[in-house]
């Protein structure tokens, strides 16, 4: 049901115009430092981890937890990956999003496994306003990583921006099911809740 969703929404946003801004918020994006992650089988870390971040009781200790859940996340276990990775951000940074796109389409190459990349690529194709090939990477995020709430976020963005505001309200209450506390999302479903469903009275 999900991909069937998500290759009509592939085909409507390949129609639509780019909408000039986005309409709430940012892509959730790994933070710039990352904790070290020891050893162990990365599977049931991130189990733990996600439901450790289900029921964080505060801001502070949500944060913490979803540090080491993107460090897990950006791991490669490829030299060549991690080195264009370095490459990718200098790009980005130096507002080269083409060259960035190009080092992505490498690293997905060499490795297809490597969820960040996609994901890292979808986010570039949406600062770009390509939502045709943003929402196709998210698509194999999701897929390899169905609880990626920086993903989520990303697809909740583009929706709206095509003004799919109930689908996007879905998808935005799926990333808060995996991550209660996570920044401005709360706020932006609470409005699209109102435009979409009305207020109570």
């Amino acid at each position: 049901m999900r991909t069937r969703f998500l290759a009509a929404l592939l085909i409507a946003a390949a129609a639509l115009p780019a909408a000039a801004d986005a309409q709430s918020g940012q892509w959730v994006k790994p933070p710039d430092k990352l904790p070290h992650i020891g050893g162990g089988d990365r599977t049931q870390n991130l189990d733990f981890l996600f439901g450790a971040l289900r029921l964080a009781p505060d801001d502070i200790t949500a944060k913490a937890i979803e540090q080491r859940i993107w460090a897990l996340w950006t791991v490669s276990h490829s030299d060549t990956a991690n080195l264009l990775m370095t490459r990718v951000k200098t790009a980005i940074e130096s507002k080269d999003l083409d060259v960035a796109i190009q080092l992505l389409d490498a690293i997905i190459k060499v490795k297809p496994d490597y969820v960040e990349a996609w994901n890292r690529r979808a986010t570039i194709y949406y600062m770009k306003k390509d939502y045709g090939h943003a929402l196709a990477d998210i698509r194999e995020v999701l897929k390899r990583e169905p609880r990626h709430f920086g993903a989520l976020s990303g697809l909740g963005l583009i929706l709206q921006d095509i003004g799919e505001d109930k689908q996007a309200l879905e998808v935005y209450r799926r990333a808060l099911a995996l991550y209660p506390k996570m920044e401005h999302i709360p706020d932006v479903v609470k409005k699209l809740q109102e435009k979409v469903e009305g207020r109570d009275i």
